[in-house]
């Protein structure tokens, strides 16, 4: 098995919608629906226009697991304009979005390579403060993944209906 990190495009927005569906697929088998719901993010139209626009406006990475699009992040310049009640972090970001992998592809370290990337992108961008917003709600268990690739707790938020956010950065 090779993990091979590639540039995307808008040609990849169905592989990417794809991807997401399956993690609510997956989520939802786990009783955790809380993160994203229990309908496939690909049949959200507000879903569909944000990836659509982070494809656009950022910098989109594709993890293929031999050849098979596996996992996917986006790299922005700040968190959009969702987050705009936070406090800005006084110094240039790169600011990931869309984290999300297949499924099937669950421990193959897509995601990890993903992140690594995105580390090693912004280091050679000059910027040192790379940060990501999950879910913190149920079980904490995606802030607990990130908090295992490097990243730490900053701001805590509340987002649309009551969602928990978590954001945390990582200095590279």
């Amino acid at each position: 098995m090779s993990i091979i990190i590639r540039e995307g495009g808008p040609a990849d927005i169905p592989a990417i919608l794809g991807m997401l569906d399956s993690c609510v697929e997956w989520l939802v088998g786990q009783g955790r629906t809380g993160q994203w719901g229990t309908k496939p993010l690909s049949e959200s139209p507000r879903t569909v226009e944000s990836v659509t626009r982070s494809v656009n406006e950022g910098s989109v990475f594709i993890a293929e697991v031999d050849g098979v699009p596996a996992a996917t992040l986006t790299l922005a310049d700040s968190p959009g304009h969702s987050l705009s009640h936070l406090p800005p972090p006084g110094e240039p970001e790169r600011y990931i979005h869309w984290l999300a992998s297949d499924r099937r592809f669950q421990g193959h370290g897509a995601g990890s390579a993903l992140l690594t990337h995105a580390a090693e992108v912004t280091r050679r961008a000059g910027i040192s403060l790379l940060r990501v917003d999950c879910y913190a709600g149920d079980d904490a268990k995606l802030v607990a993944y990130y908090e295992s690739q490097g990243f730490t707790r900053t701001e805590t938020y509340v987002g649309t209906d009551g969602w928990p956010g978590q954001v945390l950065a990582r200095r590279v």
